[in-house]
């Protein structure tokens, strides 16, 4: 490969401003040459099958539970999220790597399929095969376990990847790609790319097999146009709008602090966190009493106790506070926090009541510690209020008699009952959303396959019964195939007289 562009960048504290490391801006070319070397790599990961990837993927799981320490300290340096929250976002990325690693046989691997009567003489199977390389954009806001639902997924599968990490977290991405290359004995099946979103864009153009992308519906839509030129297939996970529903048989308690968790953790910076609540009028005001006793005690901070940690990108600030300004403005009322709220690097919590459906607030990302909360007169207004959005990525219900009815009515790819989040640490379940937020799907067997493409093969096992495809076929053969499409599919009944 060519030497690396004398370019470089560096990756900032967030909290103290302080330089994490720094790193270089890949070229068009430097791209290019990487996903060269990982579509020969991929071709020795897929030779070594299932068993030899299981046993690298376990034992790259290994090293992060052994280490996962350091990543959580980079991660907490990187993004200034706190280190607890750093350790559980390692955590549950490592829990998806083993998920991947030993389910994928099963769920790939190459299986008999029913032929049907009209093809009784066919043995039929289907595999799912990797594609090549695939490359993965990943965001800073939880730059472990976010990415490594494509990542971990994608290796399972038989790929290669490139990973090309946000300019907030490149650190993050240098300690996952070397790790793994440690266990691979140097194989550049895992590599990285940093750089800004010209080098995002080169990603998208340098001949990956397919591109999984997170972050904003905005940047979302330019890789998509990227990816268009070379008919690339993509992944995209786009944000959201998430509404938590309390009814009003709702443990108010347990509605409150999965509100407050929601909205707040992680600076507010969760695609499927919580930025909407809406509360049955009849518990409205108990649940605020709840909701305020416990969000008083919320305060941002880094190493010194904060709940949570600054804005890791500073332009969101001036979006967090344009989107509280304007609530304020249409007749929303501050119950904590407000227009002041807002600082260089921090924002206190802030949680807005009787806002209109129709401002920023309500109808755009925040991603900020802030929540809007509106009484609604029933379960249906509830879930027509969270529905009324053009993002469609996850959500909460709290209830006790109607919560999954009323979980199974809202438009999303996701939603938990008496929870938040719990879906994305599941393994099992397909994480990904409708609409704005995206489409495509990570984690679980429908994360394994979005990597691949199904390979189908029949093997003609007896001559047919009725030869169809040949131009020997005669009338007589025609005949009895219509006579028999009529015993099987034809009906007892008839239509009714006009």
């Amino acid at each position: 490969m060519s030497e690396h562009t004398s370019e470089t960048f560096d990756s900032l504290n967030p909290a103290t401003g302080d330089v994490v490391g720094t790193y270089p801006i890949d070229s068009d070319e430097q791209v290019r040459e990487t996903v060269a070397l990982a579509q020969h790599a991929a071709a020795w990961w897929d030779e070594i099958g299932f068993a030899g990837r299981r046993e690298l993927l376990l034992q790259w799981r290994s090293v992060l539970t052994r280490r996962i320490e350091q990543i959580a300290d980079l991660v907490h340096r990187e993004t200034g999220k706190p280190h607890g929250d750093a350790l559980l976002e390692a955590g549950l990325a490592v829990d998806h790597i083993d998920w991947a690693a030993k389910h994928a046989p099963k769920v790939l691997g190459r299986q008999k399929v029913g032929s049907g009567l009209l093809m009784a003489n066919q043995v039929s199977t289907v595999e799912y095969k990797p594609l090549g390389v695939v490359g993965v954009i990943g965001p800073w806001n939880y730059p472990v376990f976010t990415p490594m639902g494509s990542i971990a997924y994608a290796l399972a599968a038989g790929n290669a990847v490139v990973f090309k990490p946000s300019e907030y977290t490149p650190g993050v991405g240098r300690w996952l790609v070397d790790t793994f290359t440690e266990v691979a004995q140097g194989a550049p099946v895992l590599q990285l790319v940093t750089g800004f979103g010209e080098t995002g864009n080169a990603l998208c153009r340098s001949g990956v097999d397919k591109l999984a992308f997170t972050g904003s519906a905005a940047t979302g839509r330019k890789v998509m146009a990227a990816c268009a030129e070379t008919l690339t297939p993509v992944v995209i996970e786009a944000g959201g709008k998430d509404a938590l529903i309390v009814d009003e048989d709702a443990d108010l308690s347990a509605a409150a602090e999965a509100a407050l968790w929601g909205g707040m953790s992680n600076a507010g910076q969760t695609c499927i966190g919580t930025e909407r609540v809406y509360v049955h009028e009849r518990v409205f005001d108990p649940f605020m009493d709840e909701l305020l006793d416990r969000a008083r005690a919320v305060r941002p901070g880094y190493d010194d106790g904060g709940l949570y940690g600054p804005a890791t990108m500073p332009s969101q600030l001036g979006i967090i506070r344009e989107h509280i300004e304007d609530a304020i403005a249409r007749g929303g009322t501050v119950v904590l926090g407000g227009d002041d709220a807002v600082g260089e690097r921090y924002v206190q919590p802030t949680i807005i009541t009787h806002v209109p459906e129709d401002s920023l607030a309500v109808t755009q990302e925040t991603f900020g510690p802030t929540l809007v909360v509106n009484p609604v007169t029933s379960m249906d207004e509830a879930v027509d209020r969270t529905n009324a959005t053009a993002y469609g990525l996850a959500g909460a219900v709290f209830g006790r008699k109607n919560a999954e009815s009323i979980a199974l009515r809202i438009r999303s790819g996701m939603t938990s009952v008496n929870s938040v989040i719990s879906f994305a640490a599941v393994p099992t379940l397909p994480f990904g959303g409708v609409g704005e937020s995206g489409f495509g799907r990570i984690h679980g067997p429908d994360g394994l396959r979005e990597f691949t493409y199904p390979k189908a093969i029949t093997v003609q096992r007896m001559k047919p019964p009725l030869a169809l495809t040949t131009f020997d076929r005669d009338r007589k053969t025609e005949g009895l195939f219509a006579k028999l499409l009529t015993v099987l599919y034809g009906g007892s009944s008839t239509l009714p007289r006009r």
